[in-house]
């Protein structure tokens, strides 16, 4: 088939009916992930939170995705797509109900704490799709994929309050709303797993040599992922913190002294698994063929922390933002929020497609660029610009934002196939690092200076990316059997 050509609703492609089923996945998974966020003037009342516990559902909602992308990564290398995918939406799909019956404050805490396990959906969705298409039409699939996906949390900040108020109702609305988004979630998964395979048939599933760690190709590398893997647990030390009586109080202290000994136990595990993974690099050196560049993930992790870091940081923050400024209903506030996200379903495909045609790098950094010109403006948004450019800014921004999400992930399949999951649940993480320092920061700080330091980290961002090398040429892979398979990446 032409390369020029994508039958984007050609159905009888199976390459494509597998994408429309994997992006209908990660879209339920983001309608569970922020099914809350515009709902959140609803429960605050219902469950008379104070600012200090809506604050702390701001942090909880991205928290646990840091880890779970991580680990998520590496069970879906492992144990394919089909079966990961599945899994995690019957599982995420209870949480929600339970998210939903909660009574105390304590128990949406640890519902939606839980729930970050949902964004780690995402990464499952990367490999399966990243098997299923060649080079030459990766970005626009794995764009089409993220884009698709991710509009799921724009039709939860827009839909969720029609759903609770309109349809619902009365008081405990938000709690209906938010068990109809569970239901779909376990309904599907049973759907997922009785439609999809991992590979084409007869292709062959490359799985990493060990599982625990990321597989890297040299002593320099190991010590390089190393450092990129401390920031991971860092901002989870960071996030005890500000939920402990020296922050938010929202802990107690002995809660809190608890999760600084799982987050360096978790730390602690990884890094051994890690050492366990690599530790023959010491006496043994790699074909040249078979290595990669460890600052190919490193440069693409920190521009995911840029671009969907911010984004997920943003669509938390924006309803209350907007609706405080513009004094906001809250199904206005909705579809105020929504205005960030819902230029997913274009902007990152086309990311993706345009890294295919002109060049990966390019666009990212171009990208990356017109993302920092866009925060710089919105630092200065005010009441007296009206909603409507407050909005069109906020939309022309996001244009950008998530086509450079889209240019990070039509290269990420193409470093090296079989640790495809672990690489995109690593750049995953750092984007989920970048929602929580950035939402830690703005609980000091107004939002002017919050979007400010979003400009700065997309400014290091655009930087680090002009020294990213354009993916040519072949990744090497070997199988079980140790047949040696070439794939094309240009």
């Amino acid at each position: 088939m032409s390369s020029k050509w994508f039958p984007l609703f050609s159905v009888h492609e199976p390459r494509i009916r597998i994408l429309h089923f994997t992006w209908l996945a990660f879209f339920i998974t983001f309608l569970i992930w922020f099914a809350h966020v515009s709902l959140m003037p609803m429960i605050r009342a219902s469950m008379h939170l104070t600012d200090a516990q809506v604050k702390a559902f701001l942090i909880l909602n991205v928290a646990l995705t840091i880890p779970a992308r991580i680990l998520i990564g590496i069970l879906v290398d492992r144990y394919g797509p089909r079966i990961s995918y599945s899994v995690l939406l019957a599982f995420c799909g209870f949480l929600c109900l339970g998210f939903a019956a909660a009574q105390t404050f304590e128990q949406l805490a640890v519902m939606r704490f839980l729930l970050g396990f949902t964004g780690a959906g995402f990464v499952i969705g990367i490999r399966l799709v990243s098997e299923w298409f060649p080079a030459r039409e990766v970005g626009i699939a794995e764009g089409i994929y993220g884009g698709w996906g991710n509009f799921g949390a724009a039709i939860a900040k827009i839909g969720m309050p029609v759903l609770a108020v309109s349809v619902f109702g009365g008081e405990f609305g938000w709690r209906y709303a938010i068990a109809v988004t569970g239901v779909i979630a376990i309904f599907y998964s049973v759907i997922f797993y009785g439609n999809v395979t991992d590979t084409p048939k007869g292709a062959t599933y490359f799985k990493p040599k060990k599982a625990g760690g990321l597989e890297v190709t040299s002593r320099r590398d190991l010590v390089f992922y190393f450092l990129m893997n401390l920031p991971l647990y860092l901002i989870l030390y960071v996030l005890a913190w500000r939920l402990s009586p020296a922050g938010l109080n929202i802990i107690s202290q002995e809660l809190a002294a608890a999760c600084y000994v799982i987050v360096t136990i978790l730390m602690t595990w990884q890094s051994w698994k890690i050492w366990q993974v690599n530790r023959h690099l010491l006496h043994e050196e790699i074909p040249r063929a078979q290595r990669y560049k460890f600052k190919q993930v490193a440069i693409l992790n920190i521009a995911y922390m840029a671009c969907f870091g911010s984004e997920i940081a943003i669509v938390s923050m924006l309803p209350m933002f907007f609706g405080d400024m513009f004094h906001l209903t809250p199904m206005a506030m909705g579809l105020m929020a929504g205005s960030f996200t819902i230029m997913n379903v274009v902007a990152r495909p086309a990311g993706g497609f345009i890294s295919d045609r002109i060049g990966r790098r390019k666009v990212l950094v171009a990208c990356l660029a017109i993302q920092t010109g866009g925060y710089v403006m919105l630092s200065n948004v005010s009441e007296a610009w009206g909603i409507a450019l407050a909005v069109g800014i906020t939309m022309a921004t996001s244009v950008f934002v998530q086509a450079a999400c889209g240019a990070v992930y039509s290269i990420v399949p193409l470093i090296q196939r079989r640790m495809t999951g672990q690489i995109a649940g690593m750049a995953g993480a750092y984007g989920n690092v970048g929602g929580v320092l950035f939402l830690t920061v703005l609980s000091f700080v107004n939002p002017h200076v919050f979007f400010l330091v979003i400009a700065g980290m997309s400014a290091l961002a655009f930087l680090a990316a002009n020294f990213i090398d354009e993916p040519k040429g072949h990744m090497v892979e070997v199988d079980d059997l140790g047949n040696v398979q070439m794939i094309a990446v240009d």
